[in-house]
């Protein structure tokens, strides 16, 4: 199962595009490579099944030999990954229960979900999806006619989201060609786009995306994915820029993750910077407790005291909106912070 994240499984079209994947940028895939890189000599890696991953672009914004750098410990692999705690599940969010075709998660009445391919430009630690069984979840083309089929069926799905792994990890033209087809449907209102690339991988927006992006005629929101202010340098910016030159509406979706960003300087900044660079802070999500990410946990208390702060140190559009998914049905749910008197 873990072994599906190294290879790309692809949903395939009966067109010359055969090669979906972007190969343009180089990836490191070992905790030794990135060592001599960014001078980490004095830290250890743990060897775990899920295989490690970072882009290039991604290793060079990590502070040279530190090993506390926030951006470091969301990619570095550790031995507390090894430790299985109460709480913790293969599929935390409860979406295989959900899929109700190969690919296709109808988890919420109004919206489905379309896991593209198993690829991202950088393994997260604290990923939820790392048990996540790809190459039987992915919608290859002899389950498009389902999928068309089932939101065919379905005409209370207004939205499509694309997710993954990365679907920006797969070409501009394919994603063209796929979308094309399931956008046909008169009951699909909109599109989503769940993305790290334009934050772990910039060079990752291609000229193929940006033209497809521009020439959806449904409304278009991208949700990157962003935890610290360090992630943001020129080149993201310049990925976001371009993005939102098509037309999206850009949100942010953060994991409130210890060591990392669990204070509220930190967010606020992250805040800020965001919203600089055209993107509307979205969610702040609790961590969604896979097996072997118990470490990144904050409790809620001290959430919902971080978000307090906020409250007193941001206007509201600046504040993203403190969430778990429980794996229910109804949605996300808002875990309640007292606000200052």
């Amino acid at each position: 199962m873990y072994a599906s994240i190294k290879t790309p499984i692809i949903p395939q079209l009966a067109t010359t595009e055969k090669t979906a994947i972007v190969t343009a940028s180089p990836f490191i895939h070992s905790p030794e490579c990135l060592q001599q890189l960014r001078q980490l000599s004095g830290l250890s890696a743990t060897e775990t099944p899920f295989p490690f991953k970072v882009s290039r672009s991604f290793a060079e914004r990590i502070a040279s030999g530190d090993p506390t750098d926030p951006l470091l410990l969301q990619i570095w692999p550790q031995a507390a990954e090894q430790h299985h705690s109460p709480g913790d599940r293969q599929d935390p969010v409860d979406e295989l229960s959900h899929m109700v075709v190969p690919g296709l998660i109808h988890k919420y009445r109004h919206r489905a979900l379309l896991t593209l391919t198993g690829q991202c430009p950088i393994h997260c630690r604290y990923c939820f999806r790392r048990h996540f069984p790809y190459p039987e979840a992915n919608p290859k083309q002899q389950q498009l006619a389902a999928i068309i089929d089932y939101l065919g069926e379905h005409p209370e799905i207004e939205e499509l989201i694309f997710s993954g792994g990365d679907p920006l990890m797969l070409s501009g033209g394919f994603l063209q060609q796929f979308t094309h087809r399931l956008l046909a449907l008169p009951s699909i209102q909109r599109l989503r786009l769940h993305t790290r690339v334009p934050v772990a991988w910039p060079k990752g927006v291609s000229e193929a995306h940006i033209e497809w992006l521009s020439s959806l005629e449904l409304p278009l929101a991208i949700v990157i994915h962003c935890n610290h202010p360090a992630e943001i340098d020129p080149a993201v910016g310049a990925a976001l820029t371009r993005l939102r030159q098509t037309g999206a509406a850009l949100f942010n979706q953060a994991v409130l993750l210890r060591r990392i960003n669990d204070s509220a300087e930190i967010l606020a900044d992250l805040s800020k910077i965001l919203f600089k660079h055209g993107v509307i802070p979205y969610y702040l999500n609790q961590l969604d407790r896979a097996v072997g990410v118990a470490h990144f946990e904050v409790s809620d208390q001290q959430a919902q005291q971080i978000m307090a702060t906020l409250h007193q140190r941001l206007p509201g559009y600046l504040l993203p909106r403190l969430v778990r998914d429980t794996g229910s049905d109804g949605g996300k749910t808002p875990l309640t912070v007292p606000l200052p008197i």
